[in-house]
């Protein structure tokens, strides 16, 4: 998936490729001002679009859609899906892809709430989690950091192992969770001034991801791999292990999104994180993270999250089928791409 870039977005490495902010393209013509420029008109701009969804929402259900149950649901659902999709924009910032986000979720959520894991408690189930996401990711990292997979090839696999041990372990059925301290976590009682505990982890996993991305020596070799690998290398960075890294920190999220997923449904199933890869993806690249690498937005991802969350909810109370709501979302991804093609032709990046 990495990419080389022109000259107009990599100096090479006499410039210093970690010499700026994470989100502004090491350019001679167009320094951090300008990308942060750019970076805060699409913001705004998701913004306006959630601002229409919402009037949209309270136009056609307004006694179900301004409810401040289904607010809340709305974004409990998103910080799910935006947990991963915090994890996956650090991959497709450095230039990779991970198919296998959704596949990762189900096996940590089910491995996490078979009888055996749960007589372990609260602590077992998360710790269970996790060390399933982590060692997905660093499957994936080892595949193709050091085995010099694809990065579609080897997280494709992954989605296919995965989903294949989720079944096998549920044999197809839904493994009900009985540790109280963990359904406790999804009822109204442990809302803390009306914010869900799941929202909030996703504030800090947000808020991290910001700050690693943006202001840390880990950030600037992300966006570095992603803007030129051989640069990145002849610079000093250890690319295959920066790789490495970021395909567990994408299992890392998976696990404590298999884990929320857990609290919010009060199960297991194999069928968890169903096409979150897709929704992942999508968000990543409509708040304005290239495809192609060396440019990544927390921000943007996670107002991209709202969005495609928004539109589902919308869908849902006016009784308009999945199939709908997909077609909708394989239309913005196109969408989306075809204007970062336009932008990037432009010159604009």
């Amino acid at each position: 998936m990495t990419q080389p870039v022109s000259s107009a977005q990599h100096n090479g490495p006499d410039k210093g490729v970690l010499s700026g902010p994470a989100d502004a393209p090491p350019s001679k013509e167009r320094g951090p001002r300008a990308f942060g420029l750019r970076a805060d008109v699409r913001n705004l701009s998701l913004l306006g679009v959630l601002a229409v969804l919402v009037a949209v929402g309270g136009i056609t259900e307004p006694d179900a859609f301004l409810d401040t149950g289904n607010l809340q649901l709305i974004l409990t659902q998103a910080s799910v899906i935006g947990v991963v999709t915090v994890g996956m924009t650090f991959v497709i910032t450095s230039g990779g892809i991970d198919l296998s986000v959704g596949a990762m979720v189900a096996l940590a959520s089910v491995w996490a709430t078979t009888l055996a894991t749960q007589e372990y408690g609260f602590a077992g189930i998360l710790f269970t989690a996790v060390v399933v996401g982590l060692a997905a990711g660093l499957v994936n990292g080892l595949l193709i950091a050091y085995g010099g997979m694809v990065p579609f090839i080897a997280t494709l696999a992954m989605l296919a192992s995965a989903r294949g041990l989720a079944l096998q372990i549920t044999d197809g059925k839904t493994q009900i969770v009985t540790v109280q301290s963990v359904l406790d976590l999804g009822l109204p009682d442990s809302y803390v001034l009306g914010i869900p505990p799941l929202v909030i982890v996703f504030a800090a996993v947000t808020v991290v991801g910001w700050l690693i991305l943006n202001r840390t020596t880990f950030g600037r070799r992300t966006v570095a791999v992603g803007g030129n690998a051989e640069a990145a290398r002849l610079a000093g960075i250890d690319v295959r292990r920066q790789r490495l890294y970021l395909y567990l920190l994408s299992g890392l999220c998976c696990g404590i999104a298999a884990f929320m997923l857990i609290i919010l449904s009060g199960s297991g199933q194999n069928t968890n994180g169903n096409l979150y890869e897709l929704d992942a993806i999508a968000a990543a690249i409509i708040g304005g993270t290239l495809l192609s690498g060396g440019r990544g937005t927390i921000v943007g991802s996670v107002l991209g999250v709202l969005v495609f969350t928004t539109i589902t909810n919308i869908f849902a109370l006016n009784n308009l089928q999945s199939d709908v709501q997909q077609i909708a979302k394989g239309a913005i991804i196109v969408a989306a791409v075809l204007v970062q093609r336009r932008t990037l032709r432009n010159g604009e990046t």
